[in-house]
This record gives C-alpha cells, structure tokens and sequence, in this order.
C-alpha cells in the first residue's frame, strides 16, 4: 500500500487530469464548484431525501451561520515562498491520512442512492481517505469494513441507554476494524427540523438507518421477534434505546473500559467542556453544531474552534466539521487551529448525484482546491498553517 504522502500527490493533481482529459472532449462528471451541486441534488433526488440531507433546525439560522463564519475569515498569501511541492500527509490519532480530511459520518445514506455508505466505502477505499462511518449506516458495520479493508475506519456511536447494547456494538466495531471511536454529544433528541416535519419523513421509523442496532445480537435479545418479522416493534425498541436520553460525564468511563483505542467527543462547542474532556482524558473533539441540524441560532461552529483549540493546548487532537463547502473552507479551519476536517455534505450530493464516483469527484475537488490554496498562499507543508495565514474581513473594512 503506497504511503499517505504518495496518495496526496496522486489524490491532487485532479486539475491537470481534467485538462488533459479536454483534449479528448472529456469532461468531470459533476461541476467543480461543490456549492452548486446542492441544487444539482435537489432537482433530482427524492424531494423528501433532498431536504432530509439539506435540512436544517428551525429557519436555518445556524446553517447560515457556520457559512458565514466561514466567510468572514480571509486567506492572506504570503510571496515570495517555495511551494512548489506540497506536504498535505498528516496523522491524527495514530491515523495516517493522505490529507488532514475525513469523511463524516452521515446516516441513512440509502436514501440518496442505493449502494449507500458501501459506495460511500468504495471511494475511501480508492483514494486511501479514512472514513467515519455513522451507527445510522444503511448497512451493517462489517458489510462497510469489508468494501475498504485497508482503508482507516473510525466508528461514530449513538450513545445507547443500554449498556449491554453499547458494549456489543464496540465489541463489533473492534473486531470490524474500526481504529477509533467518536461518540457524538448532540444528537440524543431530534432537533427541531421544520422542512422534515412539514413532509412527516423521518427515515428511521421506517426502518432505513438501522441496520447496525437491528443486526446487533444484544439488540435483537430485547425483541420477542427479529426485526424482519416486526418492524414496528424493533423501531419502538430502538426509539427507546437510541434517544431521549441526554449523555453525561459519568457514563464514560464505560466507554473506556471497553474500548482500547482513541475515544472523540463530538459536539463540543464551548471551551470549558473541551477542557473538562481532556481532563476526563478523552483523545480528541470535534467541535461541530452537527451541520446546524440540531440547534437554530446557535453560534457557527467556526467561531468557537479558536477558542477550543486554546483551551486544549495540544492535548488532545481537534477536529472540526460544520458548514465546509470547499478547499479552501478546509484551509481556514486548518489555519485555526484543527488538526484535520470531517466533510460532510457535499460527499453526500456527489453521492446522490453519480454513487460513487460523486464522492471520489468530491473528494478529488476539495484535496486538489486545499492543495493549490496551499501553495499559492505560500505555505509548503499543511502543518505551517497558522491563524497568521488568515485576516477577519471586517479588520480590512474603512
């Protein structure tokens, strides 16, 4: 298997391919520019699919405020400086990645395309980029591990209020091979998501999104009939079992007792419990308002990266998702201070317009955006990034 640094170098030279590719009359499957793809998605998915994934809590004000978080920052380039090869290679919690970018676990991604996170596994597998793979998969967790065998997998865990049924599920993901474990904080309710309300469409009381609690055998062992038999009754078992119930701090040792790798918290959005994560001795956060699903007016997540990153002094790694669109949102999160990105959305648009080859161009266009920005911003090596790379737009206003 050739190394994370050989896999940047090939994973970003997307540009030059599709050039040549021209002089043929070829052309990329999707447009480039990754923010169009979300009305590309919405003309032609299922119109309750496309605003379950596009969605957001209440009027969507905490959507627009990760963007505009995002937005509010600019790359400042430095010149002259050698750039000319780039280093994107990183590792992150003994997770050696091509490039510091994850993609995000997302559930219930049948409902864009058939082959679901099995495609989703196929580009990761391709490229060599880890893969989170959400509990609310379509598929089960062995099914996912064995499409990307080599490829580093990390698990995302829906807390569950039994822990028979918590201990089964990381006794699978380990034997899967699954190397780290991101437990999310914010999702233990619904949020308040008007556009999925107004529809009635919640896919999991329809049984999609859980295949890996419904092949669980503690799972299975509360049921007086297996999932197939009863669907009903196993979506009132999990409802129960999966949300209602909000996490807390001393439940984790729980998770430590039976998990041997790296543990992330994500969710976390306010210095003080990034701070008391690491005192509890969590390896990492992902700071992350869950793509501003859960919460409307919350504050964008970018916002609070700075002061998280402060707050953990290097003692656990950060990550960051929540409102990244493009190569050079991942850039500015970098400089911030994150030590790598979980992408999320656009994966998911690229997936439902052309299955996997949509994630493989989507992933391609973000690695091969991050890398030129890069370069042309006079930085060699994403680990010279630092907030100095970056200016507030309203410092350079009259």
């Amino acid at each position: 298997m050739s190394s994370p640094a050989q896999n940047a170098s090939a994973l970003t030279n997307y540009q030059v391919e599709i050039y040549l590719g021209g002089l043929s009359g070829k052309r990329p499957p999707l447009p480039t520019d990754l923010t169009r793809l979300r009305e590309l998605a919405r003309e032609s998915l299922d119109p309750e699919a496309y605003v379950y994934v596009a969605g957001g809590a209440g009027t969507g004000a905490t959507m627009r405020a990760n963007r505009e978080a995002l937005d509010s920052w600019r790359i400042v380039p430095r010149m002259p400086r050698e750039a000319s090869t780039r280093q994107l290679a990183r590792t992150v919690l003994d997770t050696d990645m091509p490039a510091p970018v994850l993609l995000a676990p997302v559930g219930v991604l049948s409902i864009v395309h058939p082959e679901g996170e099995l495609a989703v596994a196929g580009a990761a597998a391709e490229l060599g980029v880890p893969m989170v793979l959400s509990i609310a998969s379509s598929y089960t967790m062995e099914e996912v591990a064995a499409v990307a065998p080599e490829v580093p997998r990390w698990f995302q865990l829906y807390w569950p209020n039994e822990d028979a049924v918590t201990i089964s599920l990381l006794d699978r993901a380990k034997r899967a091979g699954y190397s780290t474990l991101v437990v999310a904080q914010d999702t233990w309710t619904h949020g308040y998501r008007p556009l999925d309300l107004d529809s009635a469409y919640l896919p999991f009381l329809r049984g999609v999104g859980t295949a890996i609690p419904f092949s669980d055998p503690e799972f299975r062992a509360g049921l007086a009939a297996a999932p197939e038999e009863d669907l009903l009754a196993a979506v009132g078992l999990w409802a129960g079992m999966f949300s209602g119930v909000a996490p807390r701090w001393d439940r984790l040792p729980l998770l430590r007792e039976h998990w041997d790798g790296p543990i992330v918290l994500k969710g976390i959005q306010h210095p003080a419990d990034a701070l008391r994560a690491v005192e509890t001795g969590i390896d990492g956060i992902v700071v992350s308002n869950h793509g501003g699903r859960q919460i409307d007016g919350a504050v964008g997540a970018l916002d609070t990266l700075p002061g998280i990153v402060a707050a953990v002094d290097g003692r656990a790694a950060v990550l960051f998702d929540s409102g990244l669109r493009t190569g050079a949102d991942v850039f500015k999160a970098l400089a911030l201070g994150a030590d790598a990105v979980l992408l999320a959305r656009p994966y998911v648009y690229g997936l439902g317009l052309a299955g996997q080859a949509g994630v493989r161009h989507v992933l391609r266009c973000v690695l091969t955006e991050l890398d030129i920005t890069l370069g042309l911003a006079g930085y060699a090596d994403v680990a010279e990034l630092t907030p100095d790379a970056l200016v507030r737009a309203s410092s350079m206003m009259p």
